[in-house]
């Protein structure tokens, strides 16, 4: 009842066969006309097989080019000029140089300095040279110098048990004798 009209029930307009034959006319003289000025830019080093491809097809050398450029989506209509998009790039193995020096990363960098730094402290640490190790040194030396008079204290000790046990038993044995 209320419906409206699409675009399909209006009248049709034919293009006649002689405008078509016009349009491809110029087409094909405007593709010649390119190819032209592609040889002459080119001189000498025009190829024989780009002349044959001329001469045999009437279609130009623009289909192919447009078929190298065509883009997924989008792309190919809108102009993308993104800073930030990487543009990956593959690399023939004869371009990657593994010898050349490699950029390391800051954290890297500082990772190697680290254990530098490290290595360089346990080899003074071990000769003694820091001030950690004289402290530890010294506190070896006194603890070596307690532990030895504790050792010779008991020694004492152990002697003078040891003889007063041989005295107990000589005052033992003697009264025994008695």
């Amino acid at each position: 009842a209320g419906r409206k009209g699409g675009h399909k029930g209006r009248a049709r307009q034919y293009t006649s066969p002689e405008e078509i034959d016009a349009q491809l006319q110029a087409e094909k003289q405007k593709a010649r006309e390119e190819e032209e000025q592609e040889e002459g830019g080119e001189g000498a080093t025009g190829d024989p097989k780009k002349e044959k491809k001329s001469l045999d097809s009437d279609e130009s050398d623009e289909d192919d080019e447009d078929y190298q450029q065509k883009r997924k989506g989008v792309e190919g209509l809108i102009d993308i000029e993104n800073p930030n998009r990487v543009i990956q790039t593959t690399k023939k193995v004869t371009q990657l140089d593994l010898d050349g020096p490699k950029e390391l990363s800051r954290r890297e960098r500082e990772e190697i300095e680290k254990q530098k730094a490290k290595e360089r402290y346990m080899k003074m640490h071990l000769a003694g040279k820091t001030e950690q190790a004289k402290a530890d040194l010294a506190r070896l030396a006194i603890i070596r110098k307690q532990r030895e008079e504790a050792a010779r204290k008991k020694e004492e000790e152990r002697k003078a048990k040891d003889e007063a046990a041989m005295a107990g038993k000589r005052l033992q044995s003697l009264s025994l004798n008695k």
